[in-house]
């Protein structure tokens, strides 16, 4: 039994979330991910909150599980034939670091591509090719700015906001790891391998104007950007005598069952609310009436009323509480392990199962350059070699 990408072998140089997510992905289904660092680290071991050691925060911890790391300074031309060498052992290339600084190497995708036509090279990039914004250093803020998200805050609330979490990163990441798997899928008909493109902005732009583009779909425009449901200063949990609870009641059978509910059956015929449409065109009416009826009971009270009616709905969770979360605990979702420098953590177990088996060997975060020495032998590099590199610094092993 084993993950349903055991035997795939990935070479890792990203960094912080983008392409951390993805090879992350790529590692929980089984993939050997080797991931590469400078000697100055990932920067997300600096980030994310306190840790018990330098270097390993609680962010890294949860990125970059189930991966071998080696560390290379790559300004080091027996570095840089090391990690050549290290190509010619893997499945696919995984890089979120400006091409151009990669070029300058002779490390870039298309190289390596070149070098080993059955490997798969995906370029992680800020803005894709062709277009000016290319070659802009670029975080997860300064997409969701530029594609969109931040004003459907400011159409929202009046104020152009992020959300509180990488949000574009975690999306991009994603995409990236499910292009990986396509391209995987044609090269085991093709035999060949490929170079993927995966660009924030045009991911990120793309999930919006899915959402937003609504009547300028058409050309011409039928109406404004933008869906109204999403976009109300009301669409936002709802708050009880006690606490606050989501709810969403959008077909017409959820949304009669939530009238009787609330003690308010007529409201079925009210030509506000007595369809999909009415209550659209009269979002602002509908959800008022939402807020006002929940004041009146507690969460708890609503939460089963509301389960008795098959209306769609559920709790408000804290970040903390969301560690408590009844069905969380109960599909043992949050793991407590132990890390071999860190001691006990707790971590996400994967969301996602396959019945043909899933990874068997689960590996801690690794500390920077743990598995110099051994990756570096699988690649052929003599130990010589390696220990040169280890002590004039273009190595490092933990």
């Amino acid at each position: 039994m084993a993950g349903p990408l055991a035997g795939i072998r990935v070479l890792d140089m990203t960094s912080v979330v983008v392409g951390p997510i993805c090879t992350r992905t790529l590692a929980d289904q089984g993939a050997d991910v080797i991931k590469v660092e400078a000697p100055g680290g990932d920067l997300l071991r600096q980030l994310g909150g306190t840790g018990r050691n330098p270097g390993m925060s609680g962010k890294f911890l949860n990125f970059n599980r189930n991966k071998r790391a080696v560390c290379l300074d790559l300004r080091d031309k027996q570095a840089q034939a090391a990690l050549r060498d290290l190509a010619g052992t893997i499945d696919v290339f995984v890089s979120n670091i400006r091409p151009s600084s990669l070029a300058r190497m002779g490390l870039d995708v298309p190289a390596l591509c070149a070098l080993h036509p059955r490997l798969i090279g995906c370029q992680i990039l800020g803005f894709g090719f062709g277009g000016p914004y290319n070659e802009r250093p670029v975080y997860d803020t300064v997409i969701q700015a530029a594609g969109g998200v931040s004003a459907t805050f400011e159409r929202s609330t009046g104020e152009p906001r992020y959300v509180p979490m990488v949000m574009a990163d975690h999306i991009t990441g994603l995409v990236a790891a499910q292009s990986i798997g396509f391209a995987l899928f044609r090269r085991a008909s093709t035999g060949r391998g490929e170079i993927i493109e995966v660009p924030m902005l045009e991911n990120i732009a793309s999930f919006v104007l899915s959402e937003h583009m609504g009547s300028m779909t058409f050309d011409p425009p039928t109406g404004p950007s933008g869906d109204a449901r999403l976009l109300s200063p009301l669409g936002q949990p709802l708050k009880t005598k006690d606490g606050w609870i989501s709810l969403s009641a959008n077909t017409d059978p959820q949304a009669f069952a939530f009238f009787e509910a609330i003690g308010r059956p007529e409201l079925r015929g009210d030509p506000r609310f007595c369809s999909v449409a009415a209550r659209t065109k009269n979002t602002p009416d509908y959800f008022a009436l939402r807020h006002a009826a929940l004041l009146e009971k507690t969460s708890a009270e609503w939460l089963a009323i509301f389960r008795e009616k098959d209306v769609p709905a559920g709790p408000y969770n804290t970040l903390e509480g969301l560690l408590e979360d009844e069905h969380l605990k109960a599909v043992n979702f949050i793991e407590s392990v132990e890390h071999p420098t860190e001691g006990r953590i707790r971590r996400t177990r994967i969301a996602n199962s396959f019945s043909g088996g899933m990874r068997d060997e689960h590996l801690p975060a690794p500390r920077l350059g743990e598995h110099t020495r051994d990756v570096l032998r699988e690649a052929g590099c003599d130990d010589a070699a390696i220990t040169a590199m280890l002590e004039r610094g273009a190595a490092v092993q933990a």
